[in-house]
């Protein structure tokens, strides 16, 4: 359990329940705002995340819901995502969702020690907190063929241009961590560091005009890849 500026970081459990609907309606609400997507989850979904050990929920000591991030499962357990990363925009920029992100990474360590844990964003702030917990940038080919998990994504407003793309690409940088290959934290945050400027202008071009720019093949790799040198 945390304290920062008042606000409470740990694992949600039965008594959290009444925050499920608050929570989805965020989710709702800042996918609408950033214009991106995000895989559209239910009150009950949430709810049984919650109940299940496998949720992290943030709240100010007055007892207001400040934030929540879980835990899904995929291919039978080799790979986990930390999904949903969500802050009520009265608490953003407290420091309170690198705070979740490091609590459900905790969990995910803990209840999957084998697990490649992998995630997906749009934001160079979430890009950062994974990087610092040692994630890596990676192509989608490197995440869960699920298809259960793919289907998520059918709620966001990015999905033809997923499917498009054969689930090779997509508005989101995919990022991982594998607990049997990967670099030590403090690498990974340098690495972010060095490379954030070049993380960003990739974004934008994504947003602006997806993909054409990494159609150019550079040194046999394709420019998207030679960003991330890949």
């Amino acid at each position: 359990m945390e304290n920062i500026n008042n606000i409470i970081v740990r694992i949600a459990n039965d008594g959290d329940t009444g925050y499920a609907q608050e929570i989805v309606d965020e989710m709702a609400d800042s996918a609408k705002v950033r214009g991106t997507g995000i895989a559209k989850r239910s009150p009950e979904y949430i709810v049984n995340k919650m109940l299940e050990g496998k949720a992290v929920i943030a709240l100010s000591v007055e007892g207001h819901w400040a934030g929540f991030c879980y835990i899904e499962e995929w291919s039978h357990g080799k790979f986990v995502a930390n999904s949903g990363l969500i802050v009520s925009p009265n608490f953003r920029k407290s420091g309170v969702a690198k705070r979740i992100k490091e609590t459900t990474f905790a969990l995910s360590r803990k209840k999957y020690p084998d697990a490649k844990i992998f995630g997906l964003t749009t934001g160079l702030a979430v890009m950062k907190i994974n990087s610092d917990l040692g994630y890596e940038p990676v192509t989608y080919s490197e995440l869960t063929d699920d298809d259960d998990f793919w289907a998520g994504c059918k709620s966001c407003v990015n999905y033809d241009i997923l499917m498009s793309k054969e689930r090779k690409n997509c508005m989101c940088t995919a990022m991982l961590f594998d607990p049997k290959d990967h670099y030590k934290p403090e690498e990974t945050k340098e690495y972010f560091k060095e490379k954030s400027k070049i993380y960003e202008r990739l974004m934008r071009l994504k947003q602006h005009k997806f993909l054409q720019a990494f159609r150019k093949k550079v040194n046999g790799k394709s420019f998207f890849l030679s960003l991330f040198n890949l």
